[in-house]
């Protein structure tokens, strides 16, 4: 009768997992950024706090006006911008400003026969048909960025209100991160060993991948939007952030957008801005690739560059763009728990959550159950 009991509580708690995990479906973009944006700005949350005397909410809602001024806000200007300079871009190729359709035939002449023969199997040879795949591809690359720079919504009602969740879950991920840990922690039936090393590992993976994507997003975006500016190529706003997004893409992403270009200028002329932009993004780009990457995100996660690849191109398949951090990171949570199974991670070597964010969550756990009992004992006496 006890394995009975056992057995149907087993299975009754992963059911009601299961249908919980289901009701948070819809906002788990929401959910899931909150809890990474806290792991990011946690540091910065304890520190106001320091200063202003230990107001812990006081101390969390500065954090999230911290948040908003240097991400979001930020992030919706160059969203704006972004649709205004695909609408410019949109305007020009179908209107044939420049002698797009020109330019285009002379392309496809000076093309070896059998790439010609690929383009007109295809239907790529007609300028008329292509003018108007360019265009379209140009006004929808311009709203994919726009829709996907936060969050991928369902329309503006969607997106407000997992906006609104978002915002509402990292206040208070921030007011309490360390009492929910201490949860967490009193919750998974493992070692302490073992679960201090996979939440770090989580942290430290979480805070590697996003620091050191945006920030070579950033740069590539930055310096191709500033290169195709100084050869003249219309919409380099566009086009710096097509990269930038596309630079989440290991090794290959900006390439897709400043390749062709080069192309176009070695074979249209003048032939030096095609020299220069590939000398310019193979040497300077290629650089900033090459040392950024590894250094922010191949070093702190401890993950080879190829395995980084693999699973950020296998997360954004199945997950979309939330999928750059979430590749890495299981990929890194699977390295990890297979660690711990071989016993090269163990209770010797394993790395440690500092105390002092122990003890706080372990005060807040404390201050709780004491308020609790407080209000428990005035019912009582009611």
């Amino acid at each position: 009768l006890k394995g009975i009991n056992e057995g149907f509580f087993i299975l009754l708690l992963l059911l009601t997992t299961i249908a919980f995990c289901f009701v948070l479906k819809a906002y788990y973009s929401s959910i899931f950024w909150a809890i990474i944006l806290a792991v990011l700005f946690y540091p910065l949350k304890t520190r106001i706090r320091a200063w202003l005397g230990d107001r812990n909410a006081l101390a969390a809602f500065l954090t999230l006006l911290v948040i908003c001024l240097i991400v979001f806000i930020p992030l919706v200007i160059v969203t704006t911008s972004l649709a205004y300079e695909g609408n410019q871009l949109y305007q020009s190729v179908s209107q044939n400003r420049g002698n797009f359709a020109g330019d285009i035939t002379q392309l496809i002449q000076h093309m070896p026969a059998f790439v010609q023969n690929f383009l007109e199997r295809y239907g790529l040879t007609d300028v008329n048909t292509l003018q108007q795949k360019v265009s379209a591809l140009a006004m929808q690359g311009s709203h994919t960025l726009a829709n996907s720079a936060l969050m991928i919504g369902q329309g503006t009602f969607s997106f407000t209100v997992g906006f609104g969740i978002m915002l509402y879950l990292l206040f208070f991920t921030l007011k309490d991160g360390s009492y929910l840990v201490s949860l967490l922690l009193d919750a998974v039936p493992l070692t302490q060993h073992a679960k201090h090393h996979l939440l770090l590992k989580f942290a430290a993976v979480s805070k590697a991948t996003v620091k050191g994507t945006v920030v070579v997003a950033i740069v590539q975006g930055a310096l191709g939007g500033i290169a195709f500016w100084f050869l003249g190529v219309e919409g380099s706003v566009l086009w710096g952030a097509l990269m930038a997004f596309l630079s989440l893409i290991p090794a290959v992403g900006s390439a897709i957008i400043w390749a062709p270009v080069a192309i176009y200028f070695l074979v249209l002329g003048p032939v030096w801005k095609g020299l220069f932009l590939i000398a310019f993004f193979v040497v300077v780009v290629g650089l900033v690739d090459n040392f950024l990457r590894p250094l922010l995100v191949g070093k702190e996660t401890r993950m080879p560059d190829y395995l980084v690849l693999i699973s950020t191109l296998g997360g954004m398949e199945l997950f979309g763009i939330n999928g750059f951090v979430i590749g890495p990171l299981i990929a890194a949570l699977f390295i990890a728990c297979w660690n711990l199974l071989s016993g090269r991670q163990n209770q010797d070597n394993a790395e440690q959550i500092d105390p002092d964010f122990i003890a706080e969550g372990k005060d807040e756990t404390e201050a709780l159950k004491a308020k609790l009992a407080e209000q428990q004992h005035s019912d009582q006496s009611s």
